[in-house]
């Protein structure tokens, strides 16, 4: 189990690195568009098109980084200040109640959306935008991966905790004391 945890964990937190440099990237093609636009009053559909799938990309390659942060919503008022075999039941119950079944259903609705859309090698829908939009839209699957399995890493150190195993895992997945 902490083998599982660790890996899921520095899967998840490599892909996050990784895609974070998505945003610099952004900024660049974005300011590079604007410049192009408005100091030489021409511009590439193609460009603008670049920032916007890179931005999608990003967001759902650093979806599981998130959660592993614990940077999505939830309701730190009850949550921050609780035990931690509380936070291990959270942990679990919203494991496999709330995340499982939203993967479940994420992937049962778009695989046949990305199915379809690398069957027409399908393209952006601006003439002169990139191709290669079936590629970003598998995105949609590499979400619902990253954060199945970190919801999978939450439910098994939420198991370690209750068996009063955590300190098997290292200090940085291990839950943070109520301050």
């Amino acid at each position: 189990m902490v083998f599982l945890v660790r890996l899921i964990s520095s899967a998840n937190t490599l892909l996050g690195r990784l895609f974070a440099w998505l945003s610099l990237a952004m900024v660049l093609v974005c300011f590079t568009v604007v410049i192009m636009r408005y100091v030489f009053t021409s511009g590439f559909v193609w460009m603008q098109d670049l920032y916007v799938w890179m931005n999608g990309a990003m967001f759902m390659g650093v979806a599981g980084y998130t959660l592993l942060q614990n940077g999505h919503v939830r309701v730190d008022i009850f949550y921050r200040p609780a035990s931690l075999r509380f936070k291990a039941w959270v942990d679990i119950l919203g494991s496999l109640f709330f995340i499982g079944p939203f993967i479940w259903i994420l992937v049962q609705y778009s695989l046949p959306f990305v199915q379809r859309s690398w069957r027409f090698y399908e393209g952006s829908a601006n003439y002169g935008g990139m191709p290669g939009l079936f590629v970003l839209k598998s995105f949609i699957l590499l979400f619902a991966a990253v954060v199945g399995l970190q919801a999978l890493a939450m439910l098994l150190r939420g198991i370690l905790v209750l068996r009063n195993q955590e300190q098997l895992l290292p200090e940085s997945l291990r839950y943070q004391e109520a301050q």
